[in-house]
């Protein structure tokens, strides 16, 4: 179980570029040479988990929770298994949000646009890795928990088309549009294309009705 201490902004963050290369150096704790882990402490955010691969399928969910390399969480162990089932590498999990919190109801209720920032740095870095990017959009309904979510999601969007990137899905969409959650999807579930520009448009205009 993780709580936030206190908002983001009081803290005194590791840029992502210095974690980058933190994550890089020999850690006692993990192989290196197996996993991304940025930052590669533990701490009140994270930028990037997963595996390094040539091809790695890279899944968004909203924000981190406590899993860490060789300590994964059933959502994490649920996107590797999908990230190989559907011929990828490696699996990289990203977030819309990069504060660590199990609950999302303990998510702050201000962006801290310098974390976002950040986050924004990390997805232009994990876009660089393979010649054609494959995301999964896995956020299920907890986007509507905080304003500026779907905001981030247009940011990310529009740092993936200058990298070519192909949306994907997997499971059942919610009754509003939103991708499913890696949870409880089946272990052969196979990915397919997501259109994220229609489902911001979508979203955002229902928002707007309510």
């Amino acid at each position: 179980m993780h709580i936030p201490k206190g908002s983001t902004a009081q803290l005194e963050l590791v840029g992502f570029e210095e974690a980058l290369k933190a994550s890089n150096r020999t850690n006692p704790d993990y192989d290196v040479e197996k996993w991304l882990y940025v930052p590669s402490v533990y701490s009140e955010y994270r930028y990037i988990l997963g595996t390094r691969g040539k091809n790695p399928l890279i899944c968004i969910g909203i924000n981190p929770s406590t899993a860490q390399p060789e300590d994964l969480d059933n959502t994490l162990k649920s996107v590797e298994r999908i990230a190989l089932g559907n011929g990828f590498d490696s699996f990289l999990m990203f977030n819309v949000y990069a504060q660590r919190a199990t609950d999302p109801d303990h998510m702050e209720k201000v962006c801290n646009l310098q974390l976002h920032r950040e986050n924004l740095k990390a997805f232009r870095y994990i876009l660089s890795i393979s010649k054609a990017p494959a995301v999964w959009a896995a956020w299920g309904t907890i986007i509507e928990k905080r304003d500026y979510l779907s905001k981030c999601v247009q940011d990310m969007v529009r740092e993936g088309e200058s990298f070519g990137a192909q949306w994907y899905c997997a499971g059942r969409l919610s009754k509003k549009g939103h991708p499913h959650h890696p949870l409880y999807l089946r272990k052969d579930e196979k990915l397919r294309p997501f259109d994220v520009k229609g489902y911001l448009k979508e979203v955002s205009d229902g928002w707007k009705s309510m």
